[in-house]
């Protein structure tokens, strides 16, 4: 019997780890369908295949007749657009596919990541009471109330920001003086003769966002951006009591030491984000090479680099895509061969969204905008593109991204790996690079015009590149516009166009 879990994975064009199901329906179409369909659409999208049972590795054909095939085809397609069903049909025709095996039938089904605005995807009519599922290693499970609550907050985050909630226990008094002050002068440094430099703090503070209207009351109060921006330490607890930021140096082989360095709140300085950058940031660029360059005059040193740009976006994309509240809070740590940056969440696109770059949804859209007022954050949706361009330079790997998704914890985590991609010479670095760039190019259209299903771990392997390296020349011909796939978001085939 062959692998099918790698076989369905190639004739749906996805990678080794995407998550695949296999269910039996002799007995009939299975009830358990619509668990696993709500938990990978909450979660990070699978595939589901129908007539294939699986124990330990081992694959039983259920032996299903093409007319038992078209029959569980027309109830997953009745079901999928009944609201008492399901409450979202996120699939496409061709996120359907009919295989056939020696004479045994079995039905794939592709089931997307459900954008963050349909989220909860549920069962029965109701997102509670255990009929919204997620996935994790051991599963479909059920979700907690709670966590149904967090992705509808989630749903409407673009019409109801987290950070523009205000606090009507929390005064302007209550935020940091000198925080204001330092933010302000670098404001005022890159912004000479701006109108809001001469404004009060609190009218200041209104125009970037830390400042607001209660929507319940009319009055003046702090927005949850502008306690934590600028808030003391009180404020911040009060706004959110398990805040936590916490960086740390990881530089000794010595097992009996912890880290070399910390940097979290310790009652000796107030832990505001402003803050907590502003310390931070000397120490995480320290670990970036800085090469000798001149700026046009020829005697100012130009000390900012590619990747100085892309540490700063890492940082501020943490910060910023935090969903902030939660019992666990910011990691952030510094290793010998890599950084590394976790916050609380989910993300708001999917994986391959950040790859592509040119897309970003922001919980905190004010923290991003006075991050970004003060040169520290780029603007919105290119944050993956500064992030991958400082890192290329360098000849080190593209950022890594992980999900994890748990029934009391959600993170996201990002490595930034400083050691040099494996093999790659000075010459490739330098005078070879575009020109392997273009010919793996010509080849990669040469594969898909031969096979329009191939996946790309089999294009990896006749490249004899990395899957990475295939995805990032996939991305680039997309872009250009040559080469498009057909068919749903998780399926179809190539198309070259030029």
């Amino acid at each position: 019997m062959k692998d099918f879990r790698a076989y369905i994975l190639g004739l749906c064009g996805k990678k080794e780890g995407y998550v695949v199901e296999f269910k039996g329906a002799k007995g009939g179409f299975p009830g358990s369908f619509w668990d696993t369909y709500s938990s990978f659409a909450n979660t990070a999208g699978g595939i589901i295949v129908l007539g294939i049972t699986e124990k330990d590795n081992v694959f039983k054909m259920d032996g299903l007749t093409e007319d038992q095939i078209y029959k569980y085809k027309k109830i997953f397609w009745d079901n999928s657009h009944d609201a008492r069903k399901v409450s979202y049909c996120l699939c496409q025709e061709d996120d359907v596919l009919v295989e056939e095996d020696n004479g045994a039938w079995y039905l794939i089904f592709k089931i997307p990541r459900a954008t963050f605005d349909i989220k909860p995807v549920y069962l029965n009519g109701d997102p509670f009471h255990g009929n919204t599922f997620r996935r994790n290693h051991e599963g479909d499970y059920h979700c907690s109330d709670n966590e149904v609550r967090l992705m509808m907050a989630d749903s409407i985050i673009l019409q109801n920001p987290q950070d523009s909630r205000t606090f009507k226990g929390i005064k302007f008094e209550d935020l940091d003086e000198t925080s204001i002050r330092q933010y302000r002068q670098v404001f005022s440094d890159r912004n000479v003769g701006h109108a809001w430099n001469i404004l009060s703090d609190k009218a200041f503070l209104k125009k970037i966002g830390g400042y607001s209207i209660d929507s319940e009351t009319g009055e003046e109060a702090v927005t949850l951006a502008g306690v934590l921006m600028f808030g003391q330490d009180t404020a911040l607890t009060t706004a959110l009591p398990y805040y936590f930021v916490d960086y740390r140096e990881k530089l000794s082989s010595n097992p009996n030491i912890r880290w070399t360095d910390r940097v979290c709140p310790d009652g000796r300085w107030h832990p505001n984000l402003f803050q907590f950058y502003s310390r931070i940031y000397p120490k995480l660029s320290q670990a970036l090479p800085v090469p000798f360059k001149l700026d046009e005059t020829g005697f100012n040193r130009i000390d900012d680099t590619p990747a100085h740009k892309s540490l700063r976006e890492s940082i501020v994309n943490t910060l910023c895509h935090c969903r902030w509240g939660m019992m666990e809070g910011i990691v952030i740590e510094r290793y010998p061969d890599r950084l590394y940056f976790s916050d609380p969440g989910v993300m708001l696109i999917s994986i391959d969204e950040f790859y592509e770059g040119g897309h970003s949804i922001c919980r905190n859209p004010a923290l991003q905008t006075m991050f970004r007022l003060i040169g520290t954050g780029d603007k919105a949706g290119s944050g993956a593109d500064v992030i991958k361009t400082g890192w290329k330079e360098n000849g080190w790997p593209d950022p890594e991204l992980k999900e994890h998704f748990g029934a009391y914890s959600d993170r996201v985590e990002l490595t930034l790996r400083l050691v040099a991609v494996s093999g790659q010479n000075e010459k490739s670095k330098e005078t070879g690079k575009e020109t392997s760039k273009e010919s793996n190019a010509e080849k990669v259209k040469d594969l898909m015009r031969s096979n329009k299903r191939i996946t790309i771990k089999e294009m990896a392997e006749a490249l004899k590149i990395s899957d990475s390296g295939v995805e990032k020349i996939i991305r680039t011909l997309r872009k250009d516009g040559d080469i498009r796939r057909k068919g749903g978001r998780f399926g179809g085939e190539w198309e070259v166009l030029k």
